[in-house]
């Protein structure tokens, strides 16, 4: 059961959004092609595609 719930886990990328000095997560497409979401306090989008020299980093930092 335990393993269940760990696969159906949504992946996320988590963002210390400069504009409003918050942070918020933005969440994987379901084409599994990039993370879109928005900043939790002025809803400016933010999208970032995944690529095939991607990066294991899981927090990042938008301007």
């Amino acid at each position: 059961m335990a393993e269940e719930t760990n696969n159906n886990k949504r992946k996320f990328l988590g963002i210390w959004f400069d504009c409003c000095g918050t942070y918020g997560r933005i969440y994987k497409t379901k084409d599994g092609t990039m993370y879109r979401g928005r900043c939790p306090k002025c809803l400016r989008p933010v999208m970032v595609r995944i690529g095939g020299e991607g990066t294991n980093m899981r927090f990042f930092r938008g301007s």
